[in-house]
């Protein structure tokens, strides 16, 4: 296990600041925008890349901001300030605030300040497309904030893992093809359904650790509601529903043969799955899972956007 943060080890107050966005977990949302594009090119669409960049970087600066949002708000409802099981780096937060890496005040500050400055991008972004992609952005930041922020705690209500996978995993490609294309489409939306179902089982194997520490804090995710008995379930049928999808698009031609290819990462996410389901009352064995949850989606997104855009 990863040693945790601590003020001796980040004296360097970029590099402090740099690993608060917990910038392991930003391909999730990065991905997803190579998904978005790749769905033009197949389409016969033309890339600027120069709004690639952009859109990559906005993206990266709204879900750090998100990360370290999260950590504040779940800091001030004191979940990780109890959270013993913790599988670090994954689960149980940053620990920059519990560790005094950096303050809550300080996290606050800089999780608005990397919202705000993606805000203005995703203006100059919505000038430069279309101004549909303004109600993408407002979408997407309103689940990526509310998801632990008061008044609304998605994730204590159990609608934290709709969240994810609608904002990551569908709002950000539909986003990246406006950004290129200028004009909403559904394409984007239906290829983009797996890695939806990929990202949020990311979210939903990491509470599996946590899922004590949450429930004492009135966090009543999915994992808390069903229990390690029945909740195991719930990934095994994601990771079956994103096969079946990938199926279904290559059988009706909206995906090229050759993105079968993007169904073996979903091996290493099926045996993670069987993994979970022998240990989910037993956070400390679930690291390879996890490691093999997150590196699934990965692939997957990038086998299925090399195909996209070569075929």
């Amino acid at each position: 296990m990863t040693q945790e943060p601590d003020l001796i080890r980040l004296s360097n107050p970029l590099l402090r600041y740099w690993l608060a966005t917990r910038p392991a977990f930003l391909a999730a949302s990065l991905i997803p925008v190579l998904i978005g594009v790749a769905a033009v090119v197949h389409q016969g669409g033309k890339v600027s890349f120069l709004l690639l960049l952009l859109t990559l970087l906005a993206t990266a600066l709204v879900h750090g901001g998100v990360n370290v949002l999260n950590d504040y708000y779940d800091d001030a409802n004191g979940t990780d300030g109890c959270n013993t099981q913790r599988v670090f780096p994954f689960t149980g937060g940053s620990r920059f605030i519990q560790n005094g890496v950096l303050s809550a005040g300080e996290m606050l500050v800089f999780g608005a300040l990397l919202l705000t400055v993606a805000i203005l991008l995703g203006i100059a972004l919505v000038w430069i497309s279309s101004p549909d992609l303004l109600w993408i952005g407002v979408a997407g930041l309103l689940l990526g904030w509310g998801y632990s922020a008061p008044p609304l705690r998605l994730n204590s209500r159990g609608l934290g893992e709709p969240a994810v996978a609608l904002g990551f995993g569908i709002l950000t490609p539909l986003g990246a093809w406006l950004v290129q294309t200028g004009e909403v489409a559904m394409y984007p939306v239906l290829i983009s359904v797996p890695a939806a179902l990929l990202v949020m089982n990311i979210l939903f194997i990491n509470q599996f650790p946590d899922r004590e520490a949450d429930a004492a804090s009135g966090k009543h995710h999915w994992v808390v509601r069903l229990g390690v008995g029945q909740a195991p379930l719930v990934y095994l049928v994601s990771v079956a529903l994103a096969a079946s999808i990938v199926l279904l698009l290559v059988s009706t031609a909206l995906l090229p043969l050759w993105s079968l290819l993007s169904l073996l990462p979903l091996v290493l996410a099926f045996k993670a799955g069987l993994s979970l389901r022998a240990h989910a009352a037993e956070p400390a064995l679930l690291e390879p899972a996890i490691k093999m949850t997150i590196a699934s989606m990965i692939l997957h997104g990038l086998l299925l956007s090399l195909t996209l855009w070569l075929v």
